[in-house]
């Protein structure tokens, strides 16, 4: 699997370098047909993209440094959501009746958060929180970029908790009855038994939520937060060149989630262990070893 996983990857990493190529070569001819102008003071194309990033750089990196946050934060928070709600919606309803209500209570509130942010869009959301707190206090808004990492944490905290509760009912009930066996209660078996297991088998799609976070900042825009889209604006009106302002911005969106998934990637198969190790079979004979090692599933050929 790994090495078919790192095939795909040279195939795309090599379309995707054959597509810029024939980007850059498609504007060889405009940019030999503007020769005069550039004569004039035009630097072409390839002198306008590095105009912006050499002298627009400062620009770039506040919104690089801002988008990062609110996507990191906004994950984390989320997650933490997602892992509250998750153990909520999946731990055993007491025998006491006024708990019992409580918790069902709960549950259908948890429900009816994940199905409506789950439900609209993050651009609408941004919109009815941000300017739905200044309707409610007669115009008084909250700071932006506390409010983009709140409206990001939200959203995430949705996803993650169905996320975090298809990983709780992915354990095997085993676990539970066996923890539940040595007098360990719900929340210790959640703790110490479950939640590690269930970290490890949610890391993948964690992953993808953080990815996803980094590119859906750019909807903040929409309230003024002052992410790297923001700022992609900001640079397209001071040098009215449009297309090499975002053909800028989307390599660097192209830079971070690459940079992220690999490093992702890289802490999903430390946590998978190693692909072999020896079990001691004998407490007393230290020659009784039993050698293991992992096997491909089935269907990987």
């Amino acid at each position: 699997m790994y090495h078919q996983s790192k095939r795909f990857f040279r195939f795309f990493a090599v379309l995707f370098c054959a597509v810029l190529l024939l980007a850059a070569l498609s504007a060889l001819p405009a940019a030999a047909a503007e020769g005069t102008e550039a004569q004039s003071g035009d630097p072409g194309f390839f002198g306008n993209v590095w105009k912006i990033i050499t002298e627009k750089y400062p620009l770039l990196l506040r919104g690089v440094g801002e988008t990062m946050l609110i996507s990191l934060v906004g994950t984390v928070a989320g997650l933490l959501i997602g892992m509250l709600t998750g153990v909520l919606r999946t731990a055993p309803y007491s025998k006491n009746a006024v708990v019992r209500f409580l918790h069902k209570l709960l549950n259908r509130i948890i429900s009816v958060y994940v199905e409506i942010f789950r439900g609209t869009p993050m651009m609408v959301q941004a919109m009815v929180i941000y300017w739905g707190y200044a309707f409610a206090t007669g115009g008084n808004t909250l700071p932006l970029i506390p409010s983009g990492i709140f409206i990001v944490s939200i959203n995430t905290g949705a996803y993650m908790a169905e996320i975090v509760r298809g990983g709780i009912i992915s354990i095997d009930k085993g676990q539970f009855e066996g923890a539940a066996s040595i007098g360990m209660s719900h929340g210790q078996t959640m703790l110490s038994v479950i939640i590690p297991q269930v970290m490890r088998n949610i890391l993948p799609s964690v992953s993808n939520e953080f990815v996803i976070n980094i590119k859906d900042t750019s909807v903040l825009n929409v309230i003024g937060v002052t992410e790297l889209y923001y700022f992609a604006g900001i640079i397209k009106r001071e040098t009215f060149k449009t297309f090499e302002t975002y053909l800028v911005v989307c390599i660097i969106y192209f830079i971070l989630t690459f940079s992220v998934t690999r490093l992702l990637r890289l802490a999903e198969k430390k946590l998978a262990g190693k692909d072999s190790y020896t079990i001691f079979g004998s407490q007393s004979d230290p020659e009784a070893e039993i050698k293991v090692e992992k096997e491909e599933p089935d269907y990987v050929s």
